[in-house]
């Protein structure tokens, strides 16, 4: 099976993104959330997302939206933040939080190299409500693959997608779609690479 994408839409909003990397990944419940443990995820996302920053995603979070959150199998066990991060912003915004779409096979991103999450795609399963608006939920913004799969796959079922939070991640990544120019500079570097990446997964950098 290969992952579903779908082209970004020209108003999709850039991915919200609520902590400071070094902050999230020098905390002393990290290590033990990023392998699962439940309570350590709830505790780091207390202290690390303020009221304030939830608040200030009224706007994106509209009612009626659910929150979808990436269920990633790691080397340790399988990541508890993002469903942690969900849960802070459901209650807070009184929102509904659908945890029954998972992340089906291990791609072991955390600390990959860019070419590793190129070739290491992230695939879901679960139930989809037709017709249901998401807005997606995870640790970390990276090259975007992983919010990019969920989004294709809960697409391909009927629903869609509003927008995308992550507790951290770099700046430049928040731009989740590429503008044409940046686009254009890819494949005149890198065009051969997309060639491959089209071929085996069946969909080009635009997606």
């Amino acid at each position: 099976m290969k992952p579903k994408r779908a082209a970004w839409n020209d108003d999709f909003p850039a991915v919200r993104i609520l902590a400071q990397e070094a902050d999230v990944k020098g905390h002393a419940e990290y290590k033990a959330a990023k392998a699962g443990d439940a309570e350590a995820a709830t505790r780091l996302v207390e202290a690390l997302v303020p009221r304030e920053a939830v608040d200030a995603l009224r706007g994106l979070l509209q009612p009626g939206v659910i929150l979808s959150s990436v269920h990633a199998i790691e080397a340790a066990g399988v990541n508890a933040i993002p469903e942690a991060l969900a849960n802070l912003i459901g209650l807070r915004l009184g929102l509904e939080i659908d945890a029954s779409i998972v992340q089906t096979n291990v791609v072991n991103h955390t600390g990959a190299s860019g070419f590793g999450r190129l070739a290491r795609q992230a695939m879901f399963g679960g139930d989809v409500r037709h017709g249901a608006r998401y807005v997606l939920v995870d640790d970390f913004i990276g090259q975007g693959g992983t919010m990019a799969n969920l989004r294709g796959y809960l697409l391909d079922r009927g629903a869609s997608v509003e927008g995308c939070v992550a507790l951290t991640g770099k700046a430049h990544s928040a731009k989740i779609r590429l503008e044409a120019q940046r686009l254009t500079a890819l494949r005149s570097k890198h065009g051969q690479l997309e060639d491959w990446w089209r071929a085996r997964f069946g969909f080009g950098f635009q997606s």
